[in-house]
């Protein structure tokens, strides 16, 4: 699965590469290849991978599997604003608004969001009902619905006298983080018009998996393995995962998360084979 990663990773930079060069130079678009950088493209892979179950051609597939990468990339370099999250390292390089400025960040930001958008209006996805139906539910996955409401969420627990219980915070990570995986794992069987339900099934819990290793990360690693800073949600008395189960149940609940996502992934065969390594590396990363 490594090098099929590695594969992916090389393949939608040098996408990105290509579409960032055709866009007016200046400042706006440094930063928007900046922010989009590095990273192991975890929804890359998962668009590409939903792609291959479904006959869907790597050519039709990797515009969607780029959208996401650049809505992902947004979505950080909006979090790390001064005014959301308030960090200054991402990926081990300075976050966007530090190397450049809050006000960059924010533009570089928005003008990543509707890049997404035209990317998957791409002929080479399919045709026009295939790319309706991927618009309409990447746009719900990602805003106040999704993605956007979950961030809401996670700013409205910080303000408030009572932190989140642990079904709070799994609704919140399913909006904040779960709600992207799930459109980038569905996405190849929305390409094609098919069933969704297995996918839908593993995304849930590969999702919720991956914010509790990022939990534990945040207790367990170091800021030059991790490339950002760690003990953040310690310090601000932030309910997490690993403060409400303990550092041995948070691994026990991410174990079993994992075990239910690759069980779901059964009406596939051997053909997912890729989606069950993905999930148990989700679990084992150092970063």
């Amino acid at each position: 699965m490594d090098a099929r990663m590695e594969e992916v990773k090389a393949q939608v930079e040098a996408f990105l590469g290509e579409v960032t060069a055709k866009l007016p130079k200046g400042e706006l678009t440094d930063a928007m290849h900046y922010a989009c950088v590095g990273g192991k493209k975890v929804r890359a892979f998962l668009v590409m991978e939903s792609a291959r179950l479904h006959g869907i051609a790597p050519e039709a597939a990797l515009p969607v599997a780029a959208a996401v990468e650049v809505l992902h990339a947004y979505s950080l370099v909006h979090d790390d604003l001064p005014d959301m999250d308030d960090d200054d390292l991402r990926r081990g390089m300075p976050t966007v608004h530090v190397q450049w400025s809050p006000a960059t960040a924010i533009l570089a930001g928005d003008a990543l969001q509707t890049l997404a958008f035209e990317l998957l209006t791409d002929p080479a996805i399919g045709d026009e009902a295939a790319r309706l139906r991927l618009i309409k539910a990447f746009a719900h996955a990602v805003g106040a619905a999704g993605m956007v409401y979950g961030q809401m969420m996670d700013i409205a627990a910080e303000e408030a006298a009572t932190p989140l219980d642990l079904a709070g915070i799994s609704r919140m990570q399913a909006a904040k983080t779960g709600a992207l995986i799930a459109f980038a794992a569905t996405s190849g069987a929305l390409i094609a018009g098919a069933e969704t339900e297995a996918l839908r099934i593993y995304a849930a819990k590969l999702g919720l998996a991956f914010q509790i290793h990022d939990d534990i990360l945040d207790v367990t690693g170091d800021q030059e393995t991790t490339g950002k800073r760690v003990g953040k949600d310690a310090e601000a008395g932030k309910a997490t995962f690993v403060s409400l189960l303990g550092l041995e149940g948070a691994r026990a609940r991410e174990t079993e998360l994992i075990d239910k996502a690759t069980a779901a992934l059964s009406p596939y065969g051997e053909a997912a084979d890729n989606l069950r390594d993905l999930a148990r590396f989700v679990i084992d990363r150092q970063s």
